[in-house]
C-alpha cells in the first residue's frame, strides 16, 4: 500500500494514497504543568512569540496560547510530570529566535538548532528545558531537503 504524508497544521499523518477524508486536526490544546505560575506564564509569553502565539486566556493559574487558529497550549499550575511538546516554526530563523529567546530567558540548552536526519530528512529543530524540565522543541520542516 502506498502512503502520502499529510500535514495537518502541527499534526503529520500517514494515509494511503488517495485517502484524504477526514483528516483534521486530532488535538485540540494541551496542559503543560507548571511549579511557578507567574514565572512560567511570563516564560512562555516572551518565548512562544518568537513562533506567533500570544496569551489569549486567563483563567486562575492557568494561562491559554494561541497560535493564529487555536488555544492549543494551556500553562497550569498543577504538580508536574516532565513531558516533550514541539512546537511548529515556520522557518529556520523561527527556530533559532526562539532558541536564543527560550536560553536568554532561564531555559537550559537541551539541542542548538540544527538538522536531525536521524528524526528525517529535512527536519530542522532546537531544544531547551524550562524550569520545570520541560523538554520544549521548535522544529521547522525543510521540505527541500527531503530527498
Amino acid at each position: 500500500m502506498d502512503l502520502v504524508q499529510i500535514e495537518c497544521g502541527r499534526v503529520v499523518h500517514l494515509l494511503p494514497a488517495g485517502n484524504r477524508s477526514g483528516v483534521s486536526e486530532v488535538i485540540a490544546h494541551t496542559h503543560l504543568h507548571v511549579s511557578d505560575y507567574a514565572r512560567s506564564k511570563a516564560f512562555y509569553e516572551t518565548v512562544l512569540a518568537t513562533l506567533g502565539y500570544t496569551v489569549s486566556m486567563e483563567v486562575g493559574e492557568a494561562a491559554g496560547f494561541f497560535d493564529g487558529r487555536n488555544t492549543d497550549l494551556w500553562v497550569v499550575k498543577d504538580p508536574v510530570v516532565p513531558t516533550h511538546i514541539a512546537f511548529e516554526a515556520a522557518s529556520r530563523e523561527a527556530v533559532e529566535a526562539f532558541y536564543s529567546t527560550a536560553l536568554d530567558a532561564g531555559a537550559a540548552d537541551n539541542g542548538q538548532p540544527g538538522y536531525r536526519p536521524e528524526y528525517r530528512p529535512g527536519y530542522y529543530a532546537a531544544f531547551v528545558l524550562d524550569f520545570d524540565g520541560h523538554n520544549i522543541e521548535a522544529v521547522w520542516y525543510d521540505h527541500g531537503k527531503e530527498g
